[in-house]
């Protein structure tokens, strides 16, 4: 009688331990939709915890340091903003001499790295040190963000979680983007700009297979953020500001090009320090701390997130002098100490940056047209999203995000112009592909987008994998072979010694009916038997490959290999002689022509 996972002789837990098997075996297929609908709600749940603690921890600490609520570092004294500053590059050194060099390695850029790299395997310490190097770098008053920390925390949870479900790798990526997309939602507050980003930014495509689970993630992070933390949004924006005429609009080109320049400053400058990073990292943190330290004395509004000063953008409250002062400064400022080495995201820099010089372009503005126009605040916006666009060479997840910021839908038509005019600017005149590709080219790190090499990574091993097929002896009599050909396999396996541990071998069914129908006497009346190894045929040495396997790592093991093809073992006795199914190169090559 057959085995079946519904037999008595399996318990509770092997019933589910199987069951769970059979649901992580069917990740590799292109089509498994639910299974990761159903993953990506998890991460984003788990994402969505993760970065409402990583929030906490800066929150806290600073509304119990700070005089006036946890982003007043301008009400500290010179003295105190040093004090901030040398006790946090003192707990950073303590924190990054304790690791490995090669587990400092944080931001964005990393996680791309080993997303296209290395298969989506993130090591844990490298996650742990960005969430506690995060933490101090702003509660130590270092002009950096939390929003790059937390991407590279969504990521690490989705790899963690892969990891520890031994997951096929195929499905790592859009794990891994789903943990970004919760990341981004839980930061911000904006859940269509968290999927929008991590679809342009990590995954680079669009597709429903991607598109759902990457949906239920971010979803699900912001849920999770606003149950812990309320729905107050991060900036307060003028809903209802309007361009006023289309006169402005010659000027919304000029400040598509003014954003473009700090842009591809700000790249210059970051990607120029990150060349550096094999100085000592005593050495480039304590740059870092003087620089930030001479700029504060004139210009404290640059230590810390920054989100405050956006805020005092957006009311108007600030001068032409600082908005110009604030926005060149930062830029300086965001730009070095975190191609220092600073644990630290970019992407609130840029915001920062972006509407510092808005404010100031609104106010020229204001002063140069006879006629009214839009107002500082609708301009802050404006240079809110040319900014996070150039730098990050990501038009759509800018400007999603800024809508979902200011609810105005009268910011889409002039910002198109200005995402336009930034990042061409940006990428054709100044040569820059956003910050965080150059940040890998700047390292000697490149990323393959090669479309067909991305498609087999993300493509499990089960969609090529044949199981037309009959496991047999070396030798056997006629009536043996006939009856095995009655099932009409595809394929022939046997093993090249005596036993099961032995190398395998495939060859063609077919090779067996051709030869059976020209067979001599001695093999139809059974005398003789049939050896398979000697029989006219051709074929092919198997070298294993486990199942969680994608077709990139398959095409790799088959021509690294001695073997001339794969083959994939039961998953529930790696060691059975029965195998799942056998991969070659050729169907690998039909599946997605190369």
């Amino acid at each position: 009688m057959t085995e079946t996972s519904n037999s008595p002789r399996f318990s509770p837990y092997q019933r589910l331990k199987r069951a769970f098997h059979q649901f992580r075996y069917s990740l590799s297929y292109v089509d498994a939709l639910p299974q990761l609908a159903l993953l990506g709600l998890l991460v984003g749940v788990a994402t969505g915890g993760v970065i409402v603690l990583f929030r906490l921890s800066i929150e806290i600490p600073l509304r119990f340091l700070l005089p006036a609520g946890p982003e007043s570092f301008e009400a500290l004294s010179v003295e105190q903003r040093w004090l901030f500053l040398s006790a946090g590059a003192i707990a950073l050194l303590l924190l990054l001499t304790l690791v490995d060099r090669r587990h400092r390695q944080v931001s964005v850029g990393h996680v791309l790295d080993r997303l296209y790299n290395f298969q989506g395997h993130l090591p844990t310490t490298n996650w742990l040190v960005q969430f506690l190097g995060g933490v101090i770098s702003v509660v130590g008053g270092q002009s950096v963000g939390r929003e790059g920390p937390a991407v590279h925390l969504g990521a690490g949870v989705a790899s963690r979680w892969a990891r520890w479900l031994r997951l096929p790798n195929n499905s790592r990526y859009t794990l891994i983007g789903c943990g970004v997309a919760a990341a981004i939602s839980a930061s911000f507050n904006t859940p269509l700009a968290g999927v929008i980003f991590a679809m342009e930014i990590i995954l680079m495509e669009y597709t429903a297979v991607g598109f759902v689970p990457v949906l239920l993630a971010s979803f699900s992070g912001a849920a999770i953020c606003q149950l812990a933390l309320g729905t107050a949004p991060l900036v307060e924006m003028d809903q209802e500001s309007r361009m006023q005429t289309l006169l402005e609009l010659p000027f919304m080109l000029l400040s598509g090009l003014v954003i473009a320049c700090a842009a591809a400053a700000f790249i210059a400058i970051h990607v120029y320090l990150v060349r550096f990073q094999h100085w000592p990292i005593a050495l480039r943190l304590s740059l870092a701390t003087v620089l930030t330290g001479v700029l504060t004395w004139r210009v404290p509004e640059i230590m810390g997130l920054g989100y405050d000063t956006i805020n005092s953008a957006l009311a108007g409250e600030l001068t032409l002098k600082l908005l110009l002062l604030v926005g060149l400064t930062k830029l300086v400022a965001s730009a070095a100490v975190i191609g220092l080495g600073v644990p630290g995201g970019i992407i609130g820099p840029t915001l920062v940056i972006g509407a510092c010089i808005g404010g100031a372009l609104g106010l020229i503005a204001g002063a140069i047209y006879p006629t009214p126009t839009a107002g500082p605040g609708f301009y802050v916006a404006i240079g809110m999203v040319g900014m996070m666009a150039a730098a990050l060479n990501a038009p759509m997840a800018a400007l999603v995000a800024v809508l979902e910021l200011s609810y105005n839908p009268h910011l889409i038509f002039p910002s198109m112009l200005v995402i336009v005019v930034s990042c061409i600017t940006t990428r054709y005149v100044f040569g820059f592909q956003g910050v965080f590709t150059e940040q890998l080219r700047s390292t000697g790190r490149s990323l393959d987008f090669n479309p067909t090499l991305n498609v087999l990574k993300k493509t499990g091993i089960a969609n090529v994998l044949d199981n037309r097929l009959v496991y047999l002896q070396r030798q056997l009599d006629y009536d043996q072979a006939k009856n095995a050909l009655a099932g009409l396999p595809e394929w022939i396996i046997l093993d090249a010694g005596d036993d099961q541990h032995s190398d395998k071998i495939a060859m063609r069914a077919a090779d067996l009916a051709t030869y059976l129908n020209d067979a001599p006497v001695e093999v139809l009346s059974l005398t003789q038997p049939i050896d398979l190894l000697a029989i006219p045929a051709r074929r092919l040495l198997l070298s294993p490959i486990h199942e969680t396997a994608s077709l990139w790592d398959a095409l790799e093991a088959i021509r690294t290999s001695r073997g001339e093809a794969l083959y994939v073992a039961h998953f529930h006795n790696p060691l059975s002689a029965s195998i799942r199914g056998i991969v070659t190169e050729d169907a690998i090559k039909n599946f997605y022509r190369i």
